[in-house]
C-alpha cells in the first residue's frame, strides 16, 4: 500500500534523519548520503527532519541542502517533515516570533523556497517540536498558516499534543500529520484518544521511535553499550536499575523473530503497521532510524504478521511493561496533556 500526501505517493514505512546528525560526528556525510539513499530505492520517502537534530551549522536540514545538491532529481522524491520551535534548554516556544524565527532558519538552512526565497519549497510540513505550554494552540496554529499561505512551508504538522489539542487545531487548520511516539513500547496515543481523533479527521500519524530507541533490535544489551554521549543514557528506561528487566520483553521479541526467521526490529515495525490496520485506526507510518544502508533495507522489509503473531506480542506487552518513563522528568514537563 503506498499513501498520498501533497500529492506525492509515500510507503508504509518512512525514515527519521536525526541519526545522521545525532549525536553530531557520529557517521560522515558520504554514510549520510549513501543511507538516504538506499532510503528512497526502498521505497521510504516520507522523512523526518528537525532544525536541532545536530548543531546550528550541520543538521539534518543543511545535510540535506547538501545532498540536493548533489542529487537534485530527488528533490521531488522526498515528502519532508521537519520539527522546530525548540530553543534554550529545549523549551518549546510558539509565539509568532518564536515561529518565524525558527522556520526562516529551517528554510535558510534546506537552502530553497518560501516567502520570496529561490528554489522549491522543501519543507513540505512544517511542525513545532512540542506545543508551547504557555499557549493556547489556536494562535499557534494561525501563526504557522501564514507560512503555508506565502509558501514557505507546504504544510502545517504537530508533534506530541493531545486529542483535544489536535481538535481544536483542525478546526483552524488542515492538519497533515501528527508526530507520536508508538512501539510495541509506548502505546499511549492508541490508549489516550489521540489515535481515534486522528482516524475521525483522517490525519495520519507519524509514528517515531517504532524501535523503542534501538532496545526493540535486540542489539543493545547493556547499559554499557550505549556511547558515553548518547543521549538515551539520560532517559528512565535504559537505566541499570531496569535496564535488565526491560530487556524482557526484547527477549520474547527475538524468539518470535527467530520463529518467523526476520529480525526483532522486522517484528516491532510489522506490528506498527498492524495497529494500523484495525478498524478505526487512521493512517499510521513508522518512521524508523537508521544510520547504515543496511539498516535501512532491513527496517524497510514489512512482516506480515499473523494473528497468532499478534495475540502472542499482546502477551508479551502486558507480561513485559517497560519500567521507566519515556523521558526523563524535564522533558515529560513539554509533552501536552490538554484535555479540553
Amino acid at each position: 500500500m503506498v499513501h498520498t500526501i501533497q500529492g506525492k505517493q509515500v510507503g508504509n514505512i518512512g525514515f527519521g534523519l536525526m541519526g545522521l546528525k545525532f549525536p553530531p560526528g557520529r557517521i560522515t556525510e558520504e554514510q549520510a548520503f549513501a543511507t538516504i539513499k538506499a532510503a528512497l530505492d526502498a521505497g521510504c520517502n516520507y522523512m523526518n527532519a528537525g532544525e536541532f537534530y545536530g548543531t546550528p551549522t550541520d543538521n539534518t536540514l543543511t545535510l540535506l541542502n547538501n545532498y540536493y545538491a548533489r542529487y537534485p532529481e530527488d528533490i521531488d522524491k522526498i515528502l519532508l517533515n521537519v520539527k522546530g520551535c525548540v530553543f534554550e534548554n529545549f523549551r518549546p516556544e510558539c509565539s509568532p516570533s518564536a515561529i518565524r524565527t525558527s522556520i526562516s532558519n529551517s528554510v535558510r538552512m534546506i537552502g530553497g523556497g518560501g516567502a520570496g526565497g529561490e528554489g522549491k519549497v522543501r519543507i513540505n510540513q512544517f511542525e513545532p517540536a512540542r506545543k508551547d505550554p504557555l499557549l493556547e494552540i489556536e494562535p499557534i496554529v494561525e501563526a504557522l498558516k501564514g507560512y503555508v499561505e506565502d509558501g514557505s512551508i507546504g504544510g502545517i504538522a504537530l508533534s506530541e499534543v493531545s486529542a483535544a489539542t489536535i481538535r481544536r487545531a483542525a478546526k483552524l487548520v488542515r492538519v497533515e500529520a501528527v508526530e507520536v511516539e508508538i512501539s510495541l513500547w509506548s502505546t499511549e496515543p492508541l490508549e489516550n484518544g489521540v489515535a481515534e481523533a486522528c482516524a475521525e479527521l483522517d490525519i495520519p500519524i507519524l509514528a517515531y521511535s517504532p524501535l523503542g530507541r534501538g532496545m526493540l533490535t535486540g542489539q543493545i544489551k547493556s547499559f554499557s553499550d550505549l556511547p558515553e554521549n548518547d543521549f538515551r543514557r539520560l532517559l528512565p528506561r535504559f537505566q541499570p536499575d531496569v535496564f535488565e528487566g526491560n530487556l524482557g520483553l526484547v527477549r520474547e521479541v527475538e524468539k518470535l523473530a527467530a520463529r518467523k526467521g526476520c529480525t526483532p526490529g522486522q517484528i516491532a515495525i510489522g506490528w506498527v503497521l498492524a495497529v494500523a490496520k484495525r478498524p478505526g485506526m487512521p493512517k499510521i507510518i513508522p518512521i524508523p532510524g537508521a544510520s547504515t544502508p543496511e539498516r535501512v533495507r532491513e527496517n524497510a522489509v514489512e512482516i506480515e504478521l499473523e494473528e497468532a503473531d499478534l495475540v502472542e506480542l499482546e502477551r508479551i506487552m502486558k507480561e513485559f511493561a517497560p519500567k521507566g518513563e519515556r523521558y526523563h522528568a524535564h522533558a515529560l514537563q513539554s509533552l501536552d496533556n490538554s484535555t479540553a
